[in-house]
């Protein structure tokens, strides 16, 4: 059976990416700071992404009883400048965005690197969004417009480029490390602003996460195809 860990999984897409892995048949560690948080089906795993202590606690939790990590979902995080316009964005803004969307993803991925090693095949999917795409953005009255967080779209664009320097270190090791947008996904984090549904949003990340053998790596995507980065 598979083993699979979900950041951010106690709300929102990650609960639903944590529950419709769970429907597969995967054992599902719902990451999660409050164990009463576990959507039903899966296994609580206390996890604050931005505790050095916790993260390396989760790892040892995972590896003592499974040895190996079959698919990492790096889902947390949060959009601290929604509403702000850019020039009024501060440097706190930032700090405590990338703390979780960004330094979070890594201190998690090196902390379970060696039991997604123990897999052979492992899966990492990391949220994103096409709001982190500089194509996109670069066109000034784009789809991107209506949407410009210096904090929230920037720390998406620097996880994008993790998601490729990942995948590249990791080519032919049988990792696949992809990036996949939800899309506009009515949440607390986008202030149930949405047009999708949460379970709509997790569907691109469960397919990414259950990808076979030679499957794409280093990609960026969404449920209607690959997106510009």
């Amino acid at each position: 059976m598979k083993i699979a860990l979900v950041t951010g999984a106690g709300r929102g897409i990650g609960r639903e990416i944590a529950r419709q892995l769970a429907e597969r048949g995967i054992t599902v560690l719902a990451g999660v700071r409050d164990e009463s948080h576990a959507p039903e089906g899966t296994r609580p795993l206390l996890l604050d992404v931005t505790d050095e202590a916790a993260v390396a606690n989760a790892a040892k939790v995972v590896g003592e009883e499974f040895g190996r990590l079959d698919v990492l979902v790096n889902n947390a995080a949060i959009c601290g400048d929604l509403g702000t316009p850019p020039a009024e964005v501060t440097a706190e803004h930032m700090r405590t965005t990338y703390e979780v969307g960004v330094f979070g993803v890594v201190a998690v991925t090196h902390a379970m690197l060696p039991l997604l090693r123990a897999s052979g095949e492992a899966r990492v999917v990391n949220m994103t969004t096409r709001l982190a795409s500089l194509a996109l953005t670069s066109a000034r009255d784009g789809v991107n417009a209506e949407w410009a967080m210096l904090a929230y779209n920037s720390a998406k664009s620097a996880l994008n480029a993790i998601t490729v320097l990942y995948a590249n270190e990791l080519d032919g090791s049988g990792i696949l490390v992809n990036a996949v947008d939800p899309g506009h996904c009515a949440t607390d984090l986008t202030g149930h602003t949405g047009t999708r549904t949460a379970a709509r949003g997790a569907a691109v990340a469960v397919r990414m996460a259950t990808l076979d053998a030679g499957g794409p790596t280093g990609t960026f995507s969404s449920e209607e195809g690959p997106l510009p980065w």
